[in-house]
């Protein structure tokens, strides 16, 4: 049915306090793959106590506020709703471990139509305890069986069409097996990427892996292509999720290197011949 556009856009959500440990930061770098070659010092960083450092695209987890969605109150058909595109700005590097404070809206709910559903766009700022801003987080999720309310509000800009042209860089990332299972573990228990009844119940043949997880490992292959594997120099990252992806599978991503700052970038799997991840845009410095 369609959203109720005042109830969805002014939805309260509580001043989340996420507190994580160094044992966080290295589950959360698994789930990703890193550390498969646990001789690469550029992977160990990631997973070894020695001088560990966050990846950066770990803000996504941080301050999560939970399945909300599937609160019955809100009308949303849960089953039908998929994560469409995620936008991170990363202002200051993410502590190793720390307690951090999210501030969570809805910044947009976008009426699609009766028949092609709706966008829901959740704004996350993750601070630190002196109050500095971290991360900015964008998640829109689409909503595939809700659109028709009329009230809208003005879709952000959207998001640049990789070139034409071949790649500048390309590098191949096999899926763990076992990936959403690990992940899951980071923030979003979603029975979708665990349960096979309830992933053929929202029509796929076995559970997917999350969105998140492809996003983060190809934050992986810009960082070791164009950052010298320095994660910190990582401050954009944005891109849209264009079909599901499948643990055991191999992501083959594809870069064009724009600027000096400026990488545009898809994900695709080898495997099927598929793009999963598209228009994506990074920016280092």
């Amino acid at each position: 049915m369609p959203i109720d556009y005042q109830l969805i856009k002014n939805w309260q959500f509580p001043e989340i306090k996420h507190t994580y440990t160094e044992k966080d930061t290295m589950l959360y770098a698994l789930s990703l793959g890193i550390g498969q070659d646990s001789l690469d010092p550029k992977q160990l960083q990631y997973v070894y106590e020695k001088e560990l450092k966050a990846f950066p695209t770990m803000a996504v987890i941080l301050g999560y506020p939970g399945l909300w969605m599937n609160n019955p109150e809100t009308k949303i058909n849960f089953l039908k709703i998929v994560h469409g595109e995620q936008r991170l700005r990363l202002h200051h590097p993410l502590p190793s471990s720390s307690t951090l404070n999210a501030k969570i809206r809805v910044s947009h709910v976008i009426d699609k139509g009766a028949d092609k559903g709706a966008l829901v766009i959740v704004e996350r700022k993750i601070y630190d305890q002196d109050g500095t801003l971290l991360a900015t987080t964008d998640q829109t999720t689409f909503c595939r069986a809700d659109g028709g309310f009329g009230q809208s509000d003005e879709a952000p800009p959207a998001l640049p069409k990789v070139p034409e042209r071949a790649p500048d860089s390309l590098e191949e990332l096999p899926i763990l097996p076992q990936a959403a299972i690990i992940y899951r573990l980071n923030a979003d228990p979603n029975p979708l990427h665990i349960d096979p009844d309830t992933a053929k119940a929202a029509g796929y043949d076995k559970p997917i892996l999350h969105g998140l997880c492809t996003y983060g490992m190809v934050a992986r292959a810009i960082v070791d292509t164009y950052c010298d594997s320095v994660a910190e120099r990582l401050v954009r990252f944005d891109a849209r999720f264009s079909a599901p992806v499948f643990p055991g599978e191999t992501l083959v991503v594809e870069m064009w290197r724009q600027s000096e700052s400026e990488i545009l970038f898809q994900a695709k799997v080898k495997e099927r011949g598929i793009i999963v991840l598209s228009n994506g845009i990074s920016e280092i410095k």
